[in-house]
């Protein structure tokens, strides 16, 4: 049996595409194994390409992918494949180049290369493709949580990034589509689904009458499946509609990641965000009244070029006020490509370091002020593995609808049905709990939000 390993860089979405490109293999008879630790036939990896950081990692793992066994057949995909093809092309060992477009023809091109063994080189111009890539992943690695990818590629074109050069434009899955594949994970036994995308919000931008709101409405229809999890909206993409059917879902988590990045005006309109702090606020306090006890989490990019101390600040201010459940804090890393590379007044190094411990140190305290007021609350918990701490404790680690990280005591037959767990501690990176009982059937009302047993 062919051995096949896997190396994924980068995000969601390429773990999603990756699970996509084994299920490929798996049904062509491959054996996956470990790429650290296995020699393995054909070795694929997934790129990223966010920051130069990124390139530089993606690089190192394509050598030492040939390094492990150098008569192996070598695949590079993703997004740094996509932007830089002829750079990776011309890393001695490296056999296929295929970008975010196309990986349904991989097999296809690992036989090709037994029978010749002539590099190839299989991306296009991605900012033609119009097209959704049908990649469907019908069950996940050690996953109790199911991924959903229902759109591809951003027409945004944010200043720092270059996710669009390397995703293309939006294309938005076709609705029957995300409805069939619902309802297949939901056959294997999932209970969760996490809709995912590059620019998840958007989906149904480039449909005719069509959007994210009326796909919502038709998950919640989808028999079995008894959470929805929205990966990532933008603050602009949360319509009055959008709205309205969270307020009216039994099935939506009580969790939106929504992406700040600045909370500044003058550090938005640079970044050529589309909103500002006030539509932000406006939009989140919506979605406060429709959804009560909502984790809201998102993204912060610090020192951005010419972010001054007034507007870190500033931004800093917004941040507390608003009171998010969690931040994700990054450092601006400049990107080979973007406007705001060739931006005058990039912040110092040093700069950027105490402002990212200034706002890692203000997520800790955000998080446990969000938590606290569940002390006591009885919440739905979908264990995903034993504690990670400690295996052998007995404890089991899981998200609750509204995103607390919660460790209970149980057994490894809860992992991926959903139990009810009393709240009894919080804290910034994990919570604790204790078990109440497994819940057999599909919560109605109230009961699905937590508040009662």
């Amino acid at each position: 049996m062919n051995k096949v390993a896997f190396h994924t860089l980068g995000c969601k979405v390429n773990s999603y595409e990756t699970e996509a490109i084994w299920n490929l293999f798996k049904q062509n008879g491959y054996e996956r194994v470990d790429f650290e630790h296995d020699v393995a036939d054909v070795y694929v990896i997934n790129t990223c390409t966010v920051t130069n950081t990124g390139d530089k990692k993606s690089r190192q793992v394509i050598r030492r992918a040939i390094r492990r066994n150098p008569e192996a057949i070598v695949a590079v995909t993703g997004c740094y494949a996509q932007t830089s093809p002829k750079e990776i092309a011309e890393i001695p060992g490296v056999d296929i180049v295929v970008g975010t477009q196309g990986r349904d023809r991989l097999l296809e091109y690992v036989a090709q290369i037994r029978g010749e063994r002539t590099p190839i080189n299989a991306v296009g111009n991605i900012m033609k493709t119009r097209e959704f890539e049908e990649l469907d992943v019908p069950n996940f690695t050690d996953r109790t949580r199911a991924s959903l990818k229902i759109q591809e590629g951003c027409n945004n074109f944010c200043t720092f990034c270059i996710i669009p050069w390397a995703r293309g434009l939006m294309r938005s899955r076709k609705p029957e589509s995300v409805i069939e594949q619902a309802e297949k994970l939901v056959a294997e036994g999932y209970l969760e689904i996490v809709l995912t995308g590059i620019h998840t919000g958007g989906y149904g931008e480039d449909l005719e009458d069509y959007n994210l709101a009326k796909l919502l409405v038709e998950l919640e229809q989808v028999e079995g499946l008894q959470r929805i999890r929205i990966s990532s909206i933008e603050a602009s993409q949360i319509t009055d509609e959008v709205v309205a059917v969270i307020d009216r879902s039994e099935k939506i988590c009580r969790h939106l990641h929504v992406p700040l990045q600045a909370g500044d005006d003058d550090v938005l309109k640079r970044m050529r965000r589309k909103y500002t702090t006030a539509e932000f606020m406006d939009r989140i306090r919506k979605v406060r009244k429709a959804l009560p006890g909502v984790a809201i989490t998102t993204d912060v990019i610090v020192g951005f070029p010419g972010e001054t101390e007034e507007q870190f600040v500033t931004g800093y201010n917004f941040i507390k006020e608003l009171g998010f459940a969690e931040l994700h804090v990054f450092p601006y890393s400049m990107r080979t490509g973007t406007p705001a590379a060739r931006m005058e007044d990039q912040v110092d190094e040093e700069v950027k370091k105490y402002r990212v411990a200034k706002l890692i140190e203000l997520n800790q305290q955000l998080s446990v002020k969000y938590a606290q007021p569940f002390i006591g609350d009885v919440l739905e918990i979908i264990p995903e593995r034993p504690y990670k701490e400690d295996p052998t404790s007995g404890k089991l680690m899981g998200y609750s609808d509204n995103y607390l990280n919660v460790v209970f005591e149980g057994t490894e037959d809860m992992i991926g049905k959903i139990c009810k767990v009393c709240l009894d501690e919080v804290d910034a990176e994990y919570c604790t709990g204790t078990f109440v009982r497994v819940l057999e059937a599909l919560p109605t009302g109230m009961e699905s939000k937590g508040k009662a047993v």
